[in-house]
C-alpha cells in the first residue's frame, strides 16, 4: 500500500500547472479523455501494444499522448516515468483487473481515489461486511451448497463483466457447475436491475450534503448480458438446457434509464450509508463509485454489488444524463473526476482526494 506522505512528496516534485490526467486505453477511457480535455488537462493513453486505431475515430475521446507498454505487468516499472509527466492515474475496472488489486495497490504514481477500498471491494466477503454493516439490504447468502432450496446465483471469485455466474435452483444442479474457484451462492431476486452511479466529494460543500462533502447521483443504467436478455425468446430455460444452451451474464453493453421520482430518496439514502460507513472501515471512498441493485414489485431495494470506481455503465452519458443535467449541462462521469481534481489542486487539498 501507498503511504500518504509517498503520496505528498510525489505531488511536491509535480508542476501543479502542468498536471496530466492518464487512464488505461480501454473501459472508460474515452469517457475520461474527453472529461479531462473539456476541464483543461492534457491527457496521456497508456496503451498495451500497439494503440487502438479506433482512437482516430473519436478525435475527442483520443488522448494527447500514448504511453505504451508491452505488458499490463510493465506499467509499475514505468512509475517513475509517469511521475516525471506530472501523471494522475484514473483508475477503472479494466485497469485494476488487468493490473491485479495487489499491484495496483501499491503502485507508485498519485491515483484518483482511495486504494484501501480494493480489500474490501475485490473480497465478496468483506464487500457484504461493508455493506450490510452500513444498514444496506442484499440478498440472502447461503453458505453451503446443500442449503439450497430456491434460484440462487453461483459467483466464483474475480468473476468480471458477468462471467462466472450461474443460476441454480438445487444442490443436484449446483454439483453440475463443478466448482473449481472459491464462489459464493446468493439468493436470486426478482425484479428490476438498476445500477446507481455516484459521485462522492469529500471537498465540495453545496449539495446533500454528509458527515463530511457531498454526495451526487450522476446516472442509472441496465446492462445488457449476451443471451439471458434474449433466452426468452427461444423458449424455456430448461428445455434449452437439454440443447446444451445455458444462460449468460456476460455484459456487452449498457441501456440508460431513469428511475421513479419518489424511490430517489432511498437511493441517496442507500449511497449515504455507504459512504458513511466507508470512513469507518477504511478512511473514506472518494469519487465514483456504483450501487448494483435489484428492485422488486414491491419496491424495495436490494444490493447485490459495490462497485468503488467508475464503471463502464457511465458510457451512455458523455453528454450528461436526466440526473446530472440537473448539476451542470454536459457533465459525464469522467468530466466530474476531472471537476473534483481541478477544484482540489485550487484548494491546495490534491492530498484529500488521491492516494
Amino acid at each position: 500500500m501507498v503511504a500518504e506522505n509517498e503520496v505528498s512528496n510525489w505531488l511536491t516534485e509535480y508542476d501543479r500547472d502542468e498536471l496530466v490526467i492518464a487512464t488505461l486505453c480501454s473501459h472508460t477511457s474515452l469517457q475520461i479523455f474527453d472529461g479531462a480535455k473539456k476541464e483543461g488537462f492534457k491527457t496521456l493513453g497508456i496503451s498495451v501494444g500497439p494503440p487502438a486505431k479506433f482512437y482516430d475515430a473519436f478525435p475527442k475521446g483520443k488522448p494527447d499522448e500514448f504511453f505504451v507498454v508491452d505488458n499490463h505487468s510493465d506499467i509499475p516499472e514505468k512509475a517513475e516515468d509517469l511521475r516525471q509527466r506530472n501523471v494522475i492515474l484514473i483508475p477503472h475496472g479494466s485497469f485494476v483487473e488487468y493490473l491485479g488489486p495487489d499491484n495496483f495497490e501499491k503502485l507508485q504514481v498519485p491515483t484518483f481515489g482511495n486504494r484501501k477500498v480494493l480489500r474490501w471491494e475485490s473480497s465478496r466477503i468483506k464487500e457484504r461486511e461493508w455493506l450490510e454493516s452500513a444498514g444496506i439490504e442484499m440478498p440472502q447468502l447461503f453458505k453451503e451448497p446443500e442449503q439450497i432450496d430456491r434460484p440462487v446465483v453461483v459467483k466464483f471469485d474475480g468473476a468480471k463483466g458477468g462471467r462466472g455466474f450461474f443460476i441454480v435452483k438445487n444442490y443436484r444442479e449446483f454439483e453440475k457447475v463443478n466448482p473449481t474457484q472459491r464462489y459464493t451462492i446468493q439468493e436470486y431476486v426478482l425484479g428490476t436491475r438498476y445500477y446507481l452511479h455516484y459521485f462522492y466529494s469529500p471537498i465540495k460543500e453545496d449539495g446533500y450534503k454528509l458527515s463530511k462533502g457531498i454526495l451526487e447521483l450522476l446516472s442509472i443504467d441496465r446492462r445488457d448480458e449476451t443471451n439471458i436478455d434474449e433466452m426468452y425468446k427461444l423458449g424455456s430455460q430448461e428445455e434449452l438446457k437439454k440443447l446444451s444452451i445455458y444462460p449468460s451474464f456476460v455484459v456487452t453493453g449498457n441501456v440508460p434509464l431513469t428511475i421513479r421520482e419518489s424511490l430517489l430518496a432511498e437511493v441517496f439514502d442507500m449511497g449515504e450509508k455507504v459512504v458513511e460507513k466507508s470512513f469507518e472501515l477504511f478512511g473514506g471512498i472518494i469519487g465514483p463509485f456504483c450501487l448494483e441493485t435489484i428492485v422488486n414489485d414491491e419496491l424495495q431495494f436490494k444490493v447485490f454489488e459495490v462497485s468503488a470506481r467508475i464503471v463502464a455503465g457511465t458510457n451512455p452519458f458523455i453528454s450528461g444524463s436526466p440526473y446530472s443535467e440537473f448539476l451542470e449541462s454536459n457533465l459525464s462521469t469522467g468530466r466530474r473526476i476531472a471537476q473534483e481534481i481541478n477544484m482540489a489542486n485550487e484548494m491546495d487539498r490534491l492530498d484529500e482526494i488521491l492516494s
